[in-house]
């Protein structure tokens, strides 16, 4: 496994690089700005008397929510990517900032203090030149704990679309590359022990009180805070030059290759340069409000998900209807489905075969007499989907032991272990080929089509038309065995999806 990680880390060294400046770039600007907020909230409630309690409580309640959550919170209101990401992590970072600026400041010895008053000394020098001086290594402390927990902590911000190592952990879960998220998890473990030895350097200067050490001290938390800036400036805000595309993907192994299929083709074709965020956590749901909002521009989507999400239309959907979910995409949202790749990846259920050949099953319609002993599993947005579980249970009166929520690549591994019988896969899967899994037969048809497209803001295509025809050259490219393959290569064979999407497109003719 570490030969493994290795000769990864060696090969995609750019890739991990750039989401390493991206990582600490985010890391560093919450983390100045926590300071600065946290620091001087510390500070005054050490100095208003009554102000500690109601500050630290509500400081507190803030950091007992679970970091999805606030997440989800925030995207209403500041959209998905880089700002929620940060604003979210200055949150989390708020309590030891806070608590420890006031403890360290409240921690000093009242007589020093009454000392400072009887030499004449003002309010803000002793402040400045009394309190904080002593109060700096409990304050150097907090700050301390604060960088390991906020670096740690900004591996999650991949799941809404922003960038750091958190992406390659998800995309390596995603896609069954476990050397992928150890090299991930792993980067993110030596950057916090890394920050931490700075500033651990750092505070045994400032136990030096010579005033050469103290100059010295200075300029060196000066050219700190220096570094600092650049670093955040650099991870979260670089540029590219021309204009840029913005471009989505859900966290599926098969949006990761039809991600890097239209980068590869547009980049080519045409002079935009494209902005790829892979793997948005929570899929239509965070990209959808994403692009109302301009954030994205085009996304891979399917037909059915946009008819019953998006629409929120309760009727099964069938393609007959195509010409109403255009119709309603172009009135409401000032979008267009464009480029329809070919490819129908409904959902079906699968059985464990053991399970299969103990109570005989067939159909989704044999399951209701089983249910009853089984766990059944599926990803997140299926729980919370108008065709999803509750509606399948309800089409077939099924009911089920229990259920398990699962990110959508451990699936196949939670039911090759036996902790789930039952899943919801999709069809173009590239594991269901090698899983020990029986489909089932969908007897009743409930589940509608989802044939794949991309989902495109119309005044992206007004303003450059010359995208239109390079989605067209897509479409009816790609069969369901021609997505199951290149899922397959992905998760299987361990080929990454930049690569399988160049190969494929070079087999069409379509790439130079």
């Amino acid at each position: 496994m570490f030969q493994e990680m290795w000769n990864l880390f060696l090969d995609r060294n750019d890739f991990f690089v750039g989401l390493l400046w991206e990582h600490l770039g985010i890391s560093l600007l919450a983390i100045l700005i926590a300071v600065l907020i946290g620091g001087l909230a510390g500070i005054v409630i050490s100095e208003v008397q009554g102000a500690a309690r109601p500050t630290l409580g509500a400081v507190s309640f803030l950091y007992t929510i679970p970091s999805i959550s606030m997440l989800g919170f925030l995207i209403p209101f500041s959209g998905v990517g880089n700002a929620t990401a940060v604003i979210a992590l200055t949150i989390y970072a708020l309590l030891p900032m806070v608590r420890n600026t006031y403890a360290g400041m409240s921690g000093v010895d009242p007589a020093i203090l009454e000392a400072a008053k009887g030499m004449g000394s003002t309010r803000l020098q002793i402040l400045f030149k009394v309190r904080l001086p002593l109060a700096m290594p409990v304050i150097m402390s907090g700050i301390r704990s604060m960088v390991t927990m906020t670096i740690a902590l900004a591996g999650i911000a991949s799941f809404i679309g922003a960038g750091g190592l958190g992406v390659a952990i998800y995309r390596g879960i995603t896609t069954n590359n476990t050397a992928m998220t150890m090299d991930g998890s792993l980067l993110i473990a030596l950057l916090a022990l890394v920050m931490d030895f700075i500033l651990g350097f750092l505070e045994h200067r400032m136990t030096k009180r010579s005033r050469e050490a103290k100059k010295m001290n200075h300029r060196m938390g000066a050219a700190a805070a220096l570094v600092c800036l650049a670093a955040a400036g650099i991870g979260m805000f670089h540029s590219r030059e021309g204009e840029t595309l913005h471009i989505a993907t859900k966290p599926m192994t098969e949006q990761y290759v039809l991600g890097e299929i239209l980068e590869l083709l547009i980049e080519q074709d045409t002079d935009l340069e494209v902005e790829l965020t892979q793997g948005v956590g929570g899929g239509t749901s965070n990209i959808q409000p994403a692009m109302e909002s301009g954030e994205f521009d085009l996304y891979p989507e399917y037909t059915g998900t946009g008819w019953n999400m998006v629409l929120k239309e309760d009727g099964l959907y069938t393609e007959e209807l195509f010409g109403e979910l255009q119709k309603a995409y172009q009135e409401d949202y000032h979008m267009e489905w464009a480029g329809m790749y070919g490819f129908n990846n409904t959902y079906g259920l699968v059985a464990r075969r053991e399970i299969v050949e103990q109570y005989g099953l067939e159909t989704y319609s044999d399951l209701v007499a089983a249910a009853g002993d089984l766990t059944f599993g599926a990803e997140y947005d299926f729980f919370e989907r108008e065709d999803g579980y509750d509606s399948l249970c309800e089409t077939y009166g099924l009911e089920f032991k229990d259920t398990m929520d699962l990110d959508i690549g451990l699936k196949y591994q939670a039911l090759n272990e036996g902790r789930i019988d039952v899943m919801v896969v999709f069809t173009t899967d590239g594991q269901l080929s090698s899983a020990d899994a029986v489909v089932l037969e969908d007897d009743l048809q409930f589940f509608p089509s989802y044939l794949c497209g991309n989902v495109v803001r119309s005044q992206v295509l007004e303003a450059h038309p010359e995208l239109s025809s390079v989605l067209e050259k897509l479409s009816g490219t790609i069969s369901d065995s021609d997505m199951a393959r290149m899922n397959d290569e992905v998760e299987t064979k361990g080929r990454e999806p930049e690569a399988v999407a160049e190969e494929f497109l070079r087999g069409l003719g379509l790439l130079e």
